[in-house]
């Protein structure tokens, strides 16, 4: 694909204005920067995708534009004028309307009500409902949505609220509408109809962002799209004009993360007790949860380590939550050691020795203001029954091997978790799962937010355990990472798996082939997109894309 700065003009540039053009926008958290200079522009009725995995610096941008969070640097211009919120009151006046993925409305209220909420129509002093169900009822039709403007918002389906939430937003007269992964919810029939709507607004000279991590929707709906990296803009592209590989990588990127001793483990033939005629440890047939995860087959052997790769969003950590009970399946069958099993609940869950550590180790995970030895001890304890606490001997005999083991610093079973690094939290979490000798580990991102160092112990602990017969699971961004550890690699895509593949020669490159468009060869020509009439209109000039990697 052929590139050209933002710098460079077309024909008649000057005639075009940006409704919003956010200019090298940078905002430092303490001991973090959120965006580094980052560049952000939208057109009138043009559907602008804003792509990057978790922690790239989407959410931060969108709360900048929105006056959520303060800039430190840059400007911000709406349509010509440069602007500067103190808050989403002030954005929403100004036209810019956010509809998030958590409907954010009271469904003990009417519908009416909360599509008019804060600017109910007035009359002798008090609400005049009769205007205000006329006023809803008009915006409903606007969204093709045929229910009663008097209705309680509860008694409707998410998708329906989701609807709603929309018909508000555009009540402001809004020239910008974010829609902030709006169809994570939705069957297939609700996204189309969605997209309907937002076809509508784009012609009505609507700029919406459209936020997503389902890859097919966005080379859909979306014109251009802006892809972030590590808060950095990465660039900006037209989306007919970038092959979904090429997006993958740019979101993922490249960058190699730790070269040690375990890139000598041999990998090139899958666990030796992988054999299908050998019964699983855990076998899943058809499991699935309608609005989480399309149904799944997979099987997972003793001393096996199962890499679960794919974008944010692809369905990785639903089916993880499935398999260790955190979650309810509603199709399918799960089998433990060939044994017909349900688990309603984490707890049965570990009663077979299957264990879930979540991505979310401060709020999943760890408990802030326990020492290390009582974390360590949490599962365990559990396990036991709160009525027969484990002895103080026994306490200190488990922290202390532990804090050996795994090498976690300070070597002090009183220390208070939430003053250690993140890294050693990362394995005090490890160590409460080891303590219960689980058969099955599910790893949900071990290794997020953690040093080199670390991440080092905690691959070479995961080898290890294999070795040693555990199975695992193992969920990680980092495809280095996945393909260093695994026997077997399983893709999610979308929410669904749409590969199971022995890590036999894999490469980074063949795994993010398959993420990008479910094909075990990397793709030779164009991706075909129906695009339609040129969505700028004839009018318009052609505005250069822009890509950070090539420009810089």
């Amino acid at each position: 694909m052929t590139t050209v700065p933002s710098t460079q003009s077309t024909p008649h540039t000057a005639t075009i204005t940006p409704v919003v053009d956010m200019a090298d926008i940078s905002i430092t958290f303490p001991g973090v920067k959120a965006l580094d200079g980052v560049d952000f522009r939208m057109y009138p009725g043009e559907v602008h995708s804003l792509m990057g995995e978790n922690g790239a610096g989407k959410s931060t941008l969108i709360k900048a534009l929105t006056g959520v969070y303060q800039i430190d640097s840059g400007t911000i211009t709406l349509e010509g004028r440069s602007v500067s919120f103190s808050g989403t009151a002030q954005a929403q006046a100004a036209g810019i309307s956010t509809v998030y993925q958590e409907v954010n409305l009271l469904t003990n209220l009417s519908v009416a009500e909360n599509i008019m909420l804060g600017r109910e129509p007035r009359r002798f002093g008090g609400i005049d409902w009769r205007a205000m169900r006329r006023r809803s009822a008009e915006l409903l039709t606007r969204v093709n949505l045929d229910i009663d403007p008097g209705s309680l918002l509860g008694s409707h389906s998410l998708a329906v609220q989701q609807l709603v939430a929309i018909a508000r937003a555009i009540d402001i007269n809004a020239r910008v509408l974010i829609l902030d992964e709006p169809t994570s919810s939705l069957d297939v029939d609700e996204v189309q109809e969605l997209f309907r709507i937002i076809q509508t607004l784009k012609a009505d000279g609507v700029a919406i962002l459209f936020v997503s991590h389902f890859l097919d929707q966005v080379y859909e709906i979306s014109d251009r799209l802006t892809v972030l990296r590590n808060g950095k803009l990465v660039g900006e592209y037209r989306t007919e004009e970038i092959l979904r590989i090429e997006l993958v990588q740019k979101m993922i990127g490249k960058e190699l993360t730790i070269l040690d001793d375990l890139e000598q483990r041999a990998k090139s033939t899958t666990a030796e007790n992988g054999d299908d005629e050998e019964t699983p440890f855990v076998l899943a047939t058809g499991l699935g949860r309608k609005g989480s995860i399309e149904p799944v087959d997979l099987r997972v052997y003793e001393g096996e380590v199962v890499g679960l790769a794919g974008l944010l969003g692809s369905g990785r950590t639903e089916l993880a939550r499935l398999l260790a009970g955190v979650d309810r399946s509603d199709s399918g069958e799960l089998q433990v050691t060939g044994k017909p099993t349900r688990f309603r609940n984490p707890r049965q869950a570990l009663r077979d020795r299957v264990v879930y550590s979540s991505e979310n180790r401060r709020t999943e995970g760890i408990v802030d203001e326990l020492s290390i030895r009582d974390n360590i001890a949490l599962a365990l304890q559990a396990d036991r029954g709160w009525f027969r606490p484990i002895p103080k001997r026994r306490l200190d005999e488990l922290a202390d091997s532990y804090i050996t083991a795994l090498n976690i610093r300070p070597a002090n079973p009183d220390a208070l978790v939430k003053n250690l690094s993140g890294g050693n939290q990362q394995k005090v979490l490890l160590a409460r799962w080891l303590a219960i000798a689980p058969r099955l580990l599910i790893l949900d991102e071990p290794t997020r937010g953690i040093d080199v160092g670390a991440k080092a112990e905690i691959q070479k602990l995961v080898a290890n355990l294999a070795d040693n017969g555990m199975s695992v699971i193992y969920i990680s961004a980092e495809l280095e990472e996945v393909l260093r550890l695994s026997h077997r690699i399983a893709v999610m895509r979308d929410r669904k798996l749409v590969a199971d593949l022995p890590n036999e020669g894999l490469t980074t490159d063949t795994l993010l082939a398959i993420i990008a468009d479910g094909s075990q060869e990397e793709p030779t020509a164009e991706v075909d997109v129906d695009t339609g009439p040129d969505p700028f209109g004839p009018d318009l000039p052609e505005r250069p894309a822009i890509d950070q990697e090539t420009t810089r």
